[in-house]
């Protein structure tokens, strides 16, 4: 690809973060409801998204140490089809962590895979009602004698 002189010379607008990430779900109060139970995440009601007839269809929420917000956007037919895609992965300390988040979404019953070896360092799966992934992967690394976990359906993309 050729550039011209013009836009070469150009400075390029630095990039100053990420503004909010999106889910696409089927139901929004189930949604809404898993992420509060699952993460703690506390929906911003002034940031909700209306029609001009006032009915909701997205809610913005916040999640403590994400660093951004999280939009979940009522479209069932991208859901359908975004459905067991890893779309997010979320670092967390070590594999004591992951164990503390085995621990609690065992308690709420709610879907995930067992802590995992991934290529490098140890990895989490959760499944939100539509399943959506969401990975929490560790800074924590491991050597090169554990063999990750290639073989888990939970690592499938």
């Amino acid at each position: 690809m050729t550039t011209s002189s013009a836009s070469a010379s150009a400075p390029i607008t630095p990039l100053r973060g990420i503004h909010h990430l999106k889910f696409a779900v089927s139901d929004l109060p189930r949604a809404l409801a898993f992420y509060e139970q699952a993460f703690g995440a506390r929906r911003i009601p002034h940031f909700d998204h209306r029609h001009e007839n006032g009915s909701v269809y997205a809610h913005i929420l916040e999640l403590q140490g994400l660093g951004t917000h999280l939009e979940l956007r009522l479209n069932a037919a991208h859901a359908a089809r975004h459905r067991l895609f890893n779309t997010l992965t979320i670092t967390v300390d070590d594999r004591a962590a992951l164990e503390r988040w085995d621990w609690h979404l065992n308690i709420l019953d709610l879907p995930h895979s067992p802590v995992l070896v991934s290529l490098l360092a140890w990895v989490m799966v959760i499944e939100d009602p539509d399943q959506n992934r969401i990975r929490l992967y560790t800074r924590e690394s491991h050597g090169p004698e554990l063999p990750p976990d290639a073989d888990s359906p939970w690592l499938a993309d």
